[in-house]
């Protein structure tokens, strides 16, 4: 039994558990999980100072760091003991091939998710599994077992950088690779297609109306003996066999300025194709004509592994249609989500971390001013903060930092990705500008535990020391008078720009801000990047009726 979902909604969460709990079975048009390759590698939320360059702020959002240990296993014992006897014995065979290890344990979390994408969708359904040549032949032999190989439809190849520095004992590794699937036979497609060369354009459409719209001439001479078709028009001739059209439609064409009439009567008339009308070069499996998200990008947010919304528009509209669902399990910054909200798609993406829960909701804010969506899984009050804040404290600590908007500072992990806490005494960073080409900063503090009169004097110090306009102290316990009474005496920041004063230490409870009390500072800021507008009129955003 699945609970009722609402469309437009992102999920904080285990994806597998979400989608056992709330996402019924051949509800969802189309899959598109871009899940992390790399044994090896970890996956950073990298943010950008004013200049562009990377910030020494940055935190891990997840570790892609599988590790063979309880969890792997008890995944596996589930598969081999509650799936279907093909994936049971898939499954068994490859950690017989593989061992214990850290692939392994990767393919046994992606199978029990692939297990559940194959339920939720619909016989018409499409999946999009986006990878690298770490893992993709083994989550090829995994697909083939859920999907069934006849459902494989293509392994695209795109090419998402130009040749680098690892071209020394190798050849340049430069693409991703996409697995497409099919639920059934009956699954929608739509071909997608390019521009033509140029090259081709000028060797095929050289001709130019007085408008300036380029056209070829193409024939209009029957391939076969066609008597009815033979018949003059304007004193040209018709070949031995007749027209490839009737005089009703060569009149249309005449009278919608179609017709080449050559200068001799003796020529054939031809019909202008115009290249506006063409649908141009179908797609292909090898995508080259897509750009990666470039460092001076209008679209990009600073998320390292985030892929350029002409990508995800490609799918989407290859295998959806208007007011379709597309599900995102593994949504990251929310790439795909974005595409299917400005192409009229219905939606529901899951993450893992509050900090790209926060991410999504910033951009999609940014992108669809008035935009309405649902967020499962984020406190709603303090009982459920407090509740995260034992579960996770760093999840609790990039959830109340969400709340205001600011940019988190250190890493879970610690080491050379940040340095939290006790190093610094902060948290989290807003940037504003009040005047000038410099931007200040408000620095925050986030506390789950106990909270004392001392933590608010070392925030003073913390800001007095880093020059910060002013400073933030979240707690998820009540203040006390004498935490009250040290903010107070901290004294105001002036504001040039606006000519007001703002506490120059303030605090906030989580409670608080959950009932919408916010950092009192100059209006003008903001600290995650955020996406260009999307404009909402009727063809490219079509609103979508619930």
């Amino acid at each position: 039994m699945h609970r009722s979902i609402t469309e437009n909604t992102l999920f904080y969460g285990d994806n597998l558990s979400i989608m056992r709990e709330y996402i019924a079975s051949e509800s969802v048009d189309l899959v598109y999980l871009d899940p992390p390759f790399n044994s090896s590698r970890t996956y950073n939320v990298l943010f950008r100072d004013e200049s562009g360059k990377h910030s020494e702020a940055q935190i891990e959002a997840f570790e892609d760091t599988w590790h063979w240990g309880p969890d792997a296993e008890q995944t596996y014992h589930e598969l081999v003991t509650e799936a279907s006897d093909e994936v049971s014995k898939a499954v068994a065979a490859l950690r017989e091939l593989i061992g214990t290890n850290q692939v392994m344990a990767y393919l046994v979390m992606m199978a029990a998710r692939l297990v559940e994408l194959h339920r939720v969708l619909k016989p018409t359904g499409s999946l999009y599994l986006h990878c690298d040549p770490t893992a993709s032949h083994y989550l090829k032999i995994v697909l083939d077992t859920i999907f069934d190989p006849r459902q494989f439809r293509n392994e695209i190849i795109w090419k998402r950088t130009s040749a680098h520095g690892d071209a020394k004992r190798r050849y340049a590794d430069v693409s991703d690779t996409i697995l497409f699937y099919t639920k059934t036979n009956q699954a929608e497609f739509s071909v997608q297609y390019k521009p033509h060369d140029q090259s081709y354009v000028d060797k095929f459409y050289r001709h130019v109306d007085p408008d300036g719209r380029r056209y070829q001439i193409d024939n209009l001479t029957s391939p076969n003996p066609r008597p009815n078709l033979v018949y003059d028009y304007k004193g040209y001739k018709p070949h031995q066999y007749g027209w490839r059209v009737s005089r009703e439609r060569m009149e249309r064409l005449d009278a919608e300025g179609r017709l080449y009439f050559p200068k001799n009567l003796d020529g054939r008339i031809r019909q202008k194709r115009y290249l506006d009308e063409m649908h141009g070069n179908p797609i292909s499996n090898v995508w080259d004509d897509v750009q990666p998200v470039s460092s001076h990008a209008a679209e990009r947010l600073g998320y390292p592994t985030q892929k350029p919304l002409a990508l995800l528009e490609r799918i989407i509209n290859a295998s959806s249609n208007p007011g379709d669902v597309v599900l995102d399990p593994f949504c990251g910054c929310g790439t795909a989500i974005a595409a299917a909200q400005k192409l009229g798609r219905k939606w529901i993406g899951i993450d893992v971390t509050h900090l790209s829960i926060a991410l999504q909701k910033y951009r999609l804010e940014a992108m669809f001013p008035g935009i309405e969506f649902e967020v499962r899984g984020e406190p709603g009050d303090v009982g459920a903060a407090r509740q995260l804040a034992l579960d996770d404290r760093f999840q609790f600590q990039w959830w109340a930092l969400s709340l205001v908007r600011a940019k988190p500072l250190g890493s879970k992990s610690g080491g050379k990705t940040g340095k939290k806490g006790a190093d610094r005494g902060i948290d989290g960073i807003i940037n504003f500008f009040d005047g000038g080409g410099k931007p200040k900063r408000v620095l925050v503090q986030v506390k789950s535990g106990k909270v004392k009169s001392g933590d608010i004097r070392d925030l003073v110090g913390t800001v007095e020391r880093e020059g910060a306009a002013i400073g933030v102290f979240i707690t998820l316990e009540n203040s006390t008078r004498d935490m009250r009474t040290e903010a107070a005496s901290a004294g105001f920041y002036r504001s040039d720009g606006w000519g007001q004063d703002y506490p120059k230490i303030q605090i906030l409870t989580t409670e608080e801000l959950l009932h919408g009390a916010g950092i009192k500072m100059p209006p003008q800021y903001g600290t995650f990047k955020e996406s260009q507008r999307v404009r909402a009129d009727a063809e490219e955003h079509p609103r979508l009726n619930f």
